[in-house]
């Protein structure tokens, strides 16, 4: 930790809020809350052994915090949820591609309209959903088309509009499907009055609903206005066969969401079941990025700050697969979301409980046909991966190797490569070639450290992905200057192995003797590939700057020959042998070159 973030954190209050963890950049890494921001800071900072690798990668990033001191933890969690779904940064929990999800929106326009969109736009409209299964979203508008008399058109309906009659009616009007607001054939005050209904059959209070359409049908007939309460009728009668086809979960016609999530390695998914007037209306599910070490009771606290961030209604009662991490803080905000207290539940027995139980099991199927299709998008691990994995008795399969070799002459040029190999293939659009900074002379093993603390520091700083195994061209000494980098950035378990050339064995960290492996094996051959392809790299850029840096010289000496005319000659003959062979009369007819110069060039290079 350098002195100004030491600094920093002996000026934050002992006061809650919100901290951002920021890399050299400024690009936010964490967002976290805290009761405390000095507490929670330092222990960010000063962790203790048992410190997740997660968690070390990040901290190995951070150059700088910022922190928001608010006046209460809710207020905190609040910003918090917001920060995390505006920015997404890398090591929170989100939701994956969020901003893709449709909602229904009901705009704030004089005459409403009521359509699918992807876009929020927070102009005073309302959303509802995110819907997941595009099938329910597009049985429920269907639904809603059918039912209620809103309009569809993208006109700019206004009291003035109106009165100049600059719009007249459509097909959808003449079909019964539109009141016609444009020609004020249906008041403001009537046509909001639909538009709360569309709104209460999207939020699924369709018993309410049935109760205010036989109501309306009611006052109608009883004005001997028959063919409007006809029209009334057949819209209680689309409702009801609405809801005959939703499921009966509970007798008592509660609202409650109920939430489940589930996780595997890297992968995780959060299912929403809505129950609207006793009946599920809706299945939602979400697959969630950053849940690498995160225990079921963090992932479910992530997963209700942004679903309900998402969303605009909040239930008074919520089901939970088990309870977060932060359960006094999530109801309380919930609850101000609401305006009335909203109860955390998790069923034990009964009825809810195996209602929760599906909600479960729904999870863990997604999440295991997640898992199926990316092993079938995944291509096959070859089989001299496997062999390696099982030679070197590796925790996962090393599809992704990364080897590094040294090359130099007498101290001269020192240069460096790295090679990636990624199933057991060079992947060469990823080489990379390197410049030793920091020797001076012959000393492969600083080389080795220094290359390596290269490499390792972008990947760590960029948040790149970590090779699954790393490669010395070498012995002890290169193996031992590698795993001391790693030691550095908190990667020991980052495995990495040498390869000496003489007897072809291989060293490995903490293990005293070689190890040797049968030369028919695999794991091998794969090695040695890859040993063979670093050294070739590395030697052939050194080659390529030793060859320059001796046309440079020879050139840089004949007198008279700047720079244009050195590059005019190199273009025109191609390498220096081809300049020293050429005669004086090819010489001289070279762009910028003269008899003269032609003469001086050609008696330099061909004195003996």
């Amino acid at each position: 930790m350098n002195v100004t973030i030491a600094e920093k954190i002996r000026r934050v209050p002992k006061r809650p809020g919100v901290y951002l963890l920021k890399d050299a950049r400024g690009k936010i890494l964490y967002v976290g809350k805290a009761r405390m921001l000095a507490s929670r800071l330092r222990s960010h900072f000063h962790p203790g052994r048992d410190e997740e690798r997660r968690h070390a990668l990040m901290m190995a990033r951070v150059a700088d915090f910022e922190t928001i001191v608010t006046d209460s933890e809710v207020e905190a969690l609040i910003l918090e949820a917001n920060f995390v779904k505006e920015h997404r940064p890398r090591y929170n929990v989100n939701l994956k591609d969020d901003k893709s999800y449709p909602y229904i929106r009901v705009t704030a326009e004089t005459f409403p309209r009521v359509f699918v969109t992807r876009k929020i736009v927070r102009d005073g409209s309302r959303y509802y959903g995110p819907y997941t299964d595009v099938q329910t979203l597009r049985r429920i508008m269907a639904a809603i088309r059918r039912i209620f008399t809103i309009r569809t058109c993208k006109l700019q309906i206004t009291d003035e509009s109106i009165r100049d009659r600059r719009h007249s009616v459509c097909l959808m009007y003449h079909i019964g499907r539109c009141g016609g607001p444009c020609e004020g054939h249906v008041a403001k005050q009537e046509y909001g009055r639909a538009v709360e209904r569309v709104v209460r059959f999207i939020e699924g209070k369709n018993t309410d609903l049935v109760n205010d359409l036989t109501e309306r049908m009611t006052q109608l007939a009883a004005k001997e206005r028959f063919e409007e309460a006809a029209v009334v009728r057949d819209q209680i009668r689309y409702v009801e066969h609405f809801q005959r086809r939703q499921k009966v979960v509970d007798a008592r016609a509660t609202d409650r969401d109920i939430l489940a999530v589930a996780s595997e390695g890297r992968d995780a998914c959060g299912v929403v079941f809505t129950v609207r007037d006793g009946k599920m209306i809706n299945r939602q599910h979400f697959y969630l990025a950053g849940t690498e070490e995160k225990t079921s009771r963090e992932i479910m606290n992530a997963f209700l700050e942004q679903y309900y961030l998402r969303t605009d209604f909040v239930p008074p009662e919520i089901f939970l697969s088990e309870p977060p991490t932060d359960e006094a803080g999530i109801a309380c905000w919930l609850g101000r979301r609401r305006g009335r207290p909203v109860t955390l539940h998790i069923p034990k027995r009964g009825d809810k409980a195996r209602l929760m139980d599906m909600c479960r099991k729904n999870t863990r199927l997604l999440l295991d046909e997640l898992c199926q299709q990316r092993s079938a998008r995944a291509p096959r691990i070859s089989a001299a991966v496997e062999a390696l994995q099982r030679d070197l008795g590796l925790p996962n399969p090393p599809i992704r190797i990364e080897a590094f070799d040294n090359s130099n002459t007498q101290g001269g040029d020192p240069v460096a490569a790295m090679v990636v190999f990624e199933n057991g293939k060079p992947r060469k659009s990823e080489y990379r070639k390197y410049k030793v900074k920091t020797v001076r002379g012959i000393d492969d093993y600083a080389s080795m450290a220094e290359i390596v603390e290269r490499r390792i520091g972008r990947l760590v700083r960029e948040g790149g992905r970590m090779p699954d195994l790393i490669l010395v061209d070498g012995g002890k000494g290169q193996l031992s200057a590698a795993t001391g980098v790693l030691g550095k950035f908190a990667l020991e378990d980052l495995p990495v192995v040498g390869l000496a050339k003489h007897l072809e064995e291989i060293y490995r960290p903490g293990i005293a003797d070689p190890q040797t492996l049968p030369r028919s094996s695999p794991g091998l051959r794969l090695l040695q590939q890859v040993r063979d392809e670093a050294h070739r790299f590395a030697v052939s850029y050194h080659r390529s700057l030793r060859s320059k840096r001796t046309v440079r010289s020879k050139l840089d000496d004949i007198p008279g020959i700047g720079e244009k005319r050195r590059k005019a000659l190199l273009r025109a003959f191609g390498s220096l042998e081809g300049v020293r062979n050429a005669s004086p009369d090819a010489l001289a007819r070279v762009d910028g070159m003269n008899r003269k110069a032609a003469g001086t060039v050609f008696s330099y290079l061909n004195q003996k």
